[in-house]
Formats: structure tokens, C-alpha cells, sequence
């Protein structure tokens, strides 16, 4: 059993008229309905930008945050480099080619020689043997903070200052006219939209789709809409568009039908982890004009008892891996056109600690898995693992910025070339990771 920490650090974002629409909505329902309706979803609409680029829509971006700080070393293991081992006796995910007892809990799966998986991460190695998935290692944000909230903070606004508090991807969203007006064109699976959407056009927090038929209850569905429309569209303001936008959204998702939804391949964990990636993949094959989904994963800050090949870090690695492969497998007609990212704040430090954990630190690991993906491959620029290549107190050395990770997959499988409006003062550097599109 894992538990989930999930935090969203929107502590910056500011407050104005249309944050109010979803507690209104709330209030004004559970008042004239007498309670029965018991949860309305978090709508948080905003304003575009810029004046966006004309262009045809390209992938759906898929972004998964390990929140908590993911222990990338122990994910895409450096099994080449004998300090890894140095450094994590009783941590560290035995080589390909280990006989020891220690091994007999699991090895890392050789990747290219160098790099190896976890192995509660298995469920990937045939994707990545199959061209589809790629890692990249030695990567996060130049910043060095070891504060989770201000590295997630600063991360979801592709930044490295506190002058802007936009999202990359609302960024990403405002500079790209798709012609798409749907009410879901991003979402974000939870009780609030992560900090990467603050300032998007079109953004919706979804906790499920059943949330939107009102936990079931189609009867009220009129009087709610009556009700709301009767309170919110007295005048053209930016309070009753963003109720319209609303009213958009509970139509389109009540057109979505979970209940006897059989994915193609395996089935989706009951965790919310894989739940959500199961919403996800409805909608996508519901083709509701979705282009950016965003689904958290909590539960990475391991201080005490992260375990090694088994424990509770494996734990929530087989929940990531089976969700991961779950979704591909569900998503195989159309993973040509879907592309999805895995990143967290910040990474551990090389040396294991007392309590058998390992603490904050600095470099991490990255995953992009779809069709669009030049995958079977590590990108890595690797810095070492000697005492005298560590920064800090003793952290993985950053040597590809997640900005140019993220940058290439927005031009290349977005099809947004305004890199400069979405990462400003910053210039890509490209990895040839991801595969021009072509449809």
C-alpha cells in the first residue's frame, strides 16, 4: 500500500473574480438543491497571454509530476559507474549481471550498458526495447533549491526568477491559435489545476468524470444548469463566461460514458494513479479536444525506508510502470499523436542516509514515452558520480536543462515554434529526442 502525499504548490497565484465561479457554483447549488449535489469540479478559466501562432494542433501532451522529489538514481540506474555503488550499499539496485544474495531481490534491467531500469519498473523495458519510450538522465532545473514548493514552483513556470507566474504550459496554450474552443482543451486530474496551467485558456480540474454527471445523478443535471444560467448570465461578464465554459464542459463530459469502459491490453490499477490515466485515455479516445493533460503522482519524498530492488519506493514505481504501460497499451491507435512526459522537482542525493532513505538533491531523471519518441535510447551528458563531480552537498551534477527536453517536444510534436514566449530568456538546446510531426 502506498500513500500519496499530493501537493500543488499555487501558493503565488493570485486571486481575482473568476476563482470565485466554482464556490459560488457550489454554494448556490447545495442552497436550492437542499444538498444533494455534494462536490462540483474546480473550474479555473484565465486569460490568454499573447497573440497566439495559427497552427494545426499536434500531439496531446501527456505530463506526469512525481511530486516529492524522485529518486532518479535508483530509477535509471548508473550501474556503469562503480560510485554509485560506493555510495548506496544497502540502496543501491544490483547491476544487470549481480549473482550475489542481494541480487536475488532484483536487478537493475540493462538499458544500453551503462544505464539500467529498476526492476519494478519492467513493465517499460519492452516499450523501450520497442522504440517507443527514452529516458534521460542527469537532468532538472538550474536552480539548486532543495525546497520542494519553490522547486515546484519554479519548474511549473519554466523559470528561474519570481517575474512571472504563468505556467509554461498556459504559455504554451496562449501562443498557439489550434482553432479549438473546447472547454477541455487542458486538464488537470484532481481538486486543483497544477501551477504549469495558472494563467490558461480553457483549463479544467477534473477529479473524474462521474464528478461531472454529478456523482450519478442525471435527474438534477437540468435544475443545476437552470439554477447556474439563472445566476450567472445576467450580463456579459468574465464571471457568466466562465460559467458558459462550465456549462461547456459538464456537456461535452456527459457525453463520456465510464461505466463498462474495457481498455485494449491490461487493465488500469484501481489507484488513483492509474484511474487517472484511464479518464485520460477515455477522453482522448472520445476526441473531445483535448491537448494537454496533467496527472500527479505523490509520495517521493523517501527520507526513511525508500528500500532498495523492494520497499516502498518499488511500490510506487510498479504503480507508475503499470500505469505508464497500461495507458500505452490502451492508447496503441493512437500514440502516434499522443506524447507523454514524467519529471519531478528535484532528485536525491547520491549518499543513502541513516535511515535508509536518501535526501533532497539536485539532478534527476526524465521519461517521454509515444510513437513520436526517438526512443531506446538514454540521453545523457553524464557528469559522474566522484566526490569532485557532485554539486552541493553531494548531488548529481545537472548537464541537460529540463527546458530543453520540454522545448523540443512543444516544436517538434506540438507544433508550437514560440519557444521564446514559452521558455523566455532562454535558448534549447536540442537532444533529437522527439520526431517531427508529420500526420
Amino acid at each position: 500500500m502506498t500513500n500519496h502525499v499530493q501537493t500543488h504548490c499555487n501558493e503565488y497565484a493570485a486571486v481575482s473574480r473568476r476563482s470565485f465561479l466554482a464556490d459560488g457554483m457550489q454554494t448556490a447549488v447545495n442552497f436550492m438543491l437542499g444538498g444533494a449535489v455534494q462536490t462540483l469540479p474546480a473550474w479555473m478559466p484565465r486569460f490568454s497571454l499573447a497573440d497566439p501562432h495559427k497552427g494545426p494542433a499536434g500531439d496531446t501532451l501527456v505530463c506526469i509530476f512525481l511530486r516529492g522529489g524522485a529518486d532518479g538514481l535508483n530509477m535509471i540506474v548508473p550501474h556503469g559507474d562503480d560510485e554509485y555503488y560506493a555510495h548506496r550499499k544497502f540502496l543501491g539496485i544490483p547491476r544487470p549481471d549481480d549473482n550475489s544474495t542481494q541480487a536475488g531481490n532484483g536487478r537493475a534491467l540493462d538499458l544500453d550498458g551503462f544505464f539500467g531500469l529498476h526492476p519494478a519498473l519492467g513493465s517499460l523495458h519492452d516499450i523501450y526495447s520497442g522504440g517507443a519510450m527514452a529516458f534521460v538522465q542527469a537532468t532538472g532545473a538550474p536552480d539548486e533549491s532543495r525546497s520542494h514548493f519553490e522547486a515546484m514552483d519554479l519548474m511549473e513556470r519554466g523559470a528561474t526568477s519570481n517575474g512571472d507566474y504563468t505556467g509554461w504550459l498556459a504559455r504554451h496554450l496562449s501562443t498557439l491559435n489550434t482553432g479549438n474552443e473546447s472547454a477541455l482543451r487542458a486538464i488537470g486530474v484532481g481538486d486543483m489545476l497544477p501551477a504549469s496551467l495558472t494563467g490558461a485558456v480553457s483549463s479544467t480540474a477534473l477529479k473524474s468524470i462521474a464528478e461531472y454527471h454529478l456523482m450519478g445523478q442525471d435527474e438534477q443535471v437540468g435544475q443545476m444548469q437552470t439554477l447556474l444560467q439563472s445566476l450567472y448570465n445576467q450580463k456579459e461578464d468574465l464571471l457568466s463566461s466562465a460559467a458558459n465554459q462550465t456549462f461547456a464542459a459538464i456537456d461535452i463530459l456527459g457525453q463520456v460514458h465510464s461505466e463498462g469502459y474495457v481498455a485494449q491490453g491490461r487493465p488500469y490499477a484501481e489507484q488513483e494513479f492509474g484511474q487517472a490515466l484511464k479518464m485520460v485515455a477515455q477522453l482522448i479516445k472520445a476526441d473531445v479536444g483535448v491537448e494537454v493533460a496533467c496527472v500527479d503522482l505523490g509520495g517521493w519524498d523517501t527520507h526513511v525506508g525508500q528500500g532498495g530492488a523492494q520497499g516502498y519506493m518499488a511500490n510506487l514505481l510498479t504503480e507508475l510502470s503499470e500505469g505508464l504501460a497500461a495507458f500505452y497499451e490502451d492508447l496503441q491507435a493512437q500514440m502516434g499523436k499522443v506524447t507523454v512526459v514524467v519529471m519531478s522537482e528535484f532528485g536525491r542525493r547520491l549518499q543513502e542516509n541513516g535511515g535508509l532513505g536518501t535526501d533532497h538533491g539536485h539532478g534527476s531523471m526524465m521519461m517521454l514515452m509515444g510513437h513520436g519518441i526517438n526512443g531506446g535510447r538514454v540521453y545523457a551528458d553524464w557528469p559522474g558520480l566522484h566526490d569532485d563531480q557532485l554539486v552541493g552537498p553531494g548531488d548529481l551534477a545537472i548537464t541537460t536543462d529540463y527546458r530543453d527536453i520540454l522545448g523540443e517536444v512543444i516544436r517538434k510534436r506540438l507544433n508550437n515554434p514560440m519557444i521564446d514566449s514559452i521558455f523566455p530568456n532562454y535558448a534549447i538546446n536540442e537532444l533529437g529526442l522527439a520526431v517531427p510531426t508529420v500526420y
